[in-house]
């Protein structure tokens, strides 16, 4: 019998040590080292793998390779398929991460119901929940999930066995945390199982072509839980996120094999399961109609190549402490410092005795520099205490000498504002920017902070 040795490995990266440190030597990640037991596969099986149990592999230059463009398959969610790239690809990997409760299940039991309505053969695997329960769950949703294939079950060899059975084509795994494998002695959920788990099944996704949906749980900093390797191994890695108070959902791609990454798909969260949002930036301007606050800024932004348009507030008020507050929801809080900086200093408007917070309306996170401007001008109109013009959106970077930069694809930011009727613009003077603008809005162009801020304000 294999003897079981002792490891510790590094939940973030996956690197293993004969001993526990502070520092993982491979990462040089801190506190990351856990304790786990291992039994190394039997020397039979070891050689089995090695001397190629399946069919040998051989070096090939890419010339000689050939290969079918096998289409996608669609979800049935028209704005998932768009964040997978254009549907799913056969024999992919998808890790979709989570807290817990917001809807990683349900979402994944209303795909796998729609794709086994288009003749595809889907197993659903839970560990965390009966087939009663599952059950309860799909009767809510409308799609019919009759064609499902249910199975309550934690072992991986088991899985595997069922899956050369059944043959699925899709396989929905629910969730990685509590499954495991005999080969390990650890817990599930333990950083060596999970991924020997992941690196298994992967072999047999991609040996059938079968899609795999796997859910992962994520840790208090919002990461997927377990080792980085599991984020590796996949093709395609989602963030499911909910902001709070708010009824509707965003899944964030930020890893894709097979199209871009960093695009959202916005769901609402309803009675009868997760229902596509159509038009985002209608819902991220959802209520501003009745509010004419200084103060508030349209800005137009890109997540990923959807062009969205989002409400930026500003609030300021005078310091009691001798530090004045930097207080940002939704944005990088360094970067509002910087744009603070640049206001008081090239558009002397004094900041460094005021309590500045901003915040970004419904939950969404502006991380391009697209947006700067529109910060710029929300900041400004709260310190002057004046409103801005309700039908005019922001677009622009702001640099340091306070000039306002041109962006990319310029004509789909306006092409959206155009369509939601707004009907001026504020961005960089000159040609750049990327395409020509939408005839709808009428342009605006400034050449600094200072000249927006005399524009805006007299």
């Amino acid at each position: 019998m294999a003897k079981v040795r002792t490891v510790f490995l590094c939940t973030e990266c996956g690197g293993a040590a004969h001993r526990w440190q502070g520092q993982c030597p491979h990462c040089e990640a801190w506190n990351s080292l856990v304790e786990e037991r291992v039994r190394p596969a039997p020397k039979s099986e070891r050689l089995g793998r090695a001397a190629g149990g399946a069919e040998e592999a051989r070096a090939v230059s890419l010339a000689s390779v050939e290969g079918v463009d096998r289409p996608r398959w669609s979800t049935g969610l028209e704005d998932l398929d768009f964040v997978l790239g254009g549907g799913v690809v056969p024999g992919s990997m998808v890790l979709l991460g989570g807290a817990p409760g917001i809807g990683k299940s349900t979402l994944l039991l209303q795909v796998s119901a729609r794709l086994a309505a288009t003749g595809h053969r889907v197993l659903y695997v839970s560990g965390e929940e009966s087939a009663y329960q599952v059950k309860l769950r799909a009767d809510r949703l409308p799609e019919p999930t009759d064609e499902v294939l249910m199975l309550p079950e934690t072992s991986a060899e088991a899985i595997i066995e069922k899956i050369e059975n059944l043959e699925p084509d899709v396989l929905v795994l629910d969730s990685i945390q509590t499954m495991y494998t005999d080969r390990l002695d650890g817990a599930p959920g333990s950083v060596a199982q999970v991924r020997e788990v992941a690196a298994a099944l992967q072999r047999v996704a991609k040996r059938r072509e079968m899609a795999t949906f796997i859910v992962g749980h994520v840790t208090k900093e919002g990461g997927i839980a377990g080792p980085k390797t599991l984020e590796h191994i996949v093709d395609v890695v989602l963030y499911f996120e909910s902001p709070t108070g708010l009824d509707h959902r965003i899944v964030r791609g930020t890893k894709n094999r097979f199209g871009a990454a960093d695009e959202i798909a916005l769901f609402r969260m309803g009675a009868a399961g997760l229902e596509p949002v159509a038009n985002p930036s209608a819902l991220f301007l959802q209520g501003r109609e009745d509010a004419g606050a200084s103060g508030s800024a349209v800005v137009a932004t890109l997540e990923g190549t959807r062009p969205v348009l989002v409400e930026v507030q500003a609030l300021v008020n005078r310091s009691v402490y001798g530090s004045p507050q930097r207080v940002a929801t939704g944005f990088d809080g360094r970067r509002l410092a910087l744009l603070l900086a640049v206001l008081e200093r090239r558009a002397r408007l004094k900041t460094s005795d005021l309590d500045v917070f901003l915040n970004v309306v419904g939950g969404l996170r502006l991380a391009e520099p697209a947006a700067d401007l529109g910060v710029v001008a929300a900041v400004a109109s709260a310190i002057k205490d004046r409103s801005l013009d309700r039908d005019a959106v922001f677009v622009g970077e702001v640099g340091l000498g306070g000039e306002i930069r041109p962006v990319s694809q310029l004509e789909r930011r306006l092409n959206e504002a155009g369509r939601l009727g707004f009907s001026s613009a504020y961005l960089a003077r000159g040609g750049g920017g990327g395409g020509r603008p939408g005839s709808a809005v009428a342009l605006r162009r400034v050449a600094d902070v200072r000249r927006l801020v005399d524009e805006l304000f007299g």
